[in-house]
């Protein structure tokens, strides 16, 4: 059985340290700073650490590994998440995508339009699509505005909600922020510390990324997955 939730695996983050001019910032000012972060995003690859509490059955998975995106011009995103703990992983060439879980011998394969389909669009594109929080949600301070670092903490609730996704909790870098106080530009292309995922099960998924690098070229060859023989072809 592939073990995957679904919502969980489509974020990525960048730390910075904090600044003392983001010390205060309007809803607005931090939404602008993710809006044009990701307006100059490319691609990017990135360590990340996962935790996932499945509420109905009061259990937690965690998983680990690498990540890898890549936004072309004029395609749908492609990403690859190779994982570590557990060992799996989740590749998408824009138009197919491969979940491998190279224990079971299984690869479960889809389209990337089965994916979206049944109203999940939002939820399984904010990974690329945070370019247009203002389009896709209703955005406010979370409880507690800022984390022990200064960083600003969102929930945002999705304009058309699914059940893989009724609210996204982020994280975004102080550091960000403050350039859009200061500039009005943001250099930072991932300003997000961390993100936490809500479904309509109550389950949350909370991703945290390190080591990033950005915009250095990945090839689409590595969003390619090549079937291993023996393993098991499954298809919806």
């Amino acid at each position: 059985m592939i073990r995957l939730h679904t919502a969980g695996v489509l974020i990525l983050l960048l730390t910075l340290p904090l600044t003392a001019a983001a010390a205060s910032a309007t809803i607005k000012e931090v939404v602008t700073a993710l809006e044009k972060g990701y307006a100059g995003l490319q691609d990017v690859q990135a360590d990340f650490s996962q935790k996932t509490i499945l509420t109905a059955i009061g259990r937690e998975q965690k998983g680990s590994g690498e990540v890898l995106l890549k936004r072309p011009a004029s395609a749908s995103a492609m990403f690859r998440f190779n994982y570590t703990k557990p060992k799996q992983q989740i590749i998408s060439n824009g138009k197919q995508v491969w979940f491998y879980t190279p224990e079971n011998k299984q690869v479960l394969v889809n389209s990337v339009a089965a994916m979206f389909s049944g109203g999940n669009s939002i939820a399984l594109t904010y990974l690329t699509g945070l370019g247009h929080v203002s389009r896709d949600f209703d955005a406010s301070f979370s409880a507690e505005p800022q984390d022990k670092n200064g960083n600003f903490q969102l929930d945002l609730t999705p304009k058309k909600p699914s059940p893989v996704l009724t609210k996204l909790q982020l994280t975004v870098s102080s550091a960000a922020v403050s350039q859009v106080q200061s500039s009005g530009e943001v250099k930072n292309v991932f300003p997000i510390i961390s993100s936490t995922v809500h479904d309509a099960g109550g389950n949350k998924t909370r991703i945290d990324y390190s080591r990033t690098r950005v915009n250095k070229g990945l090839s689409d060859a590595m969003f390619n997955f090549k079937i291993p023989e023996g393993v098991e072809v499954i298809k919806p």
